[in-house]
């Protein structure tokens, strides 16, 4: 196994050393830790070596690690993979971001389902941005419509956009995630978040202003599906 700690410090050198790098000042972007499919051991691993923020993509998981790690108070839970009608629940009990809305019945599942003791739940609008038929997300033209739909629900705060690229397809569809972030802001100033890149291109995605990167296998090592 993969010492976490190591891994989780390599993967914050070379973010600093790839941010420094860039040719205009921006924002260092948060690095998300990917955690699906692996232990809470890996997670408290993970937290002990400075980690914050988590990124869980299925329901159950989520739900069930932050009830294990309840008394780790500080800890950010991010909700990042498809979302389904009846899955929102534990979401919405659980999470403080999610990154996968590209319907607007399940952003008002969601603001319904929150907690109001918790405050806002942070979202951010699922972009298909390769136009994959199997892919989750809105069409770029959706994107507009959909955020005025969002950003009306109580308990929701539209914080930005989120995208998977197409294998190979990354850089255009970076650039032009880029571009729908600018647009948004245009309408939703504080919309400014733009989560994308992962362990194999999120080098390239800081360059077009990603602002959260999700990482899981950088740190954790390769998932173990067989637990799914």
């Amino acid at each position: 196994m993969n010492n976490i700690a190591e891994q989780l410090n390599l993967a914050y050198q070379n973010l600093t050393e790839k941010w420094q790098a860039l040719p205009e000042a921006k924002i260092k972007p948060q690095l998300l830790a990917v955690s699906k499919t692996k232990p809470v051991s890996a997670v408290v691993a993970a937290y002990q070596a400075g980690q914050r923020q988590f990124a869980e993509n299925y329901p159950q998981e989520l739900a069930e690690k932050a009830a294990q790690l309840s008394s780790y108070a500080d800890i950010i839970w991010h909700f990042i993979g498809p979302l389904q009608s009846n899955k929102t629940r534990l979401v919405a009990e659980t999470a403080h971001w999610v990154h996968s809305i590209d319907r607007l019945k399940i952003a008002e599942r969601l603001a319904a389902q929150r907690p109001a003791a918790l405050g806002p739940l942070k979202v951010l609008l699922q972009v298909n941005i390769s136009n994959e038929p199997s892919k989750a997300g809105i069409a770029a033209a959706d994107m507009l419509q959909l955020a005025a739909g969002v950003s009306s629900l109580p308990q929701l705060q539209l914080k930005g956009l989120m995208a998977i690229p197409a294998p190979g397809m990354s850089e255009p569809a970076f650039a032009a995630m880029a571009q729908l972030s600018q647009t948004l802001q245009q309408h939703y100033p504080q919309a400014d978040e733009l989560s994308m890149g992962m362990s194999d291109d999120w080098p390239l995605a800081l360059r077009y202003g990603a602002t959260m990167i999700r990482l899981g296998t950088a740190i954790f090592g390769a998932r173990d599906y067989h637990k799914e």
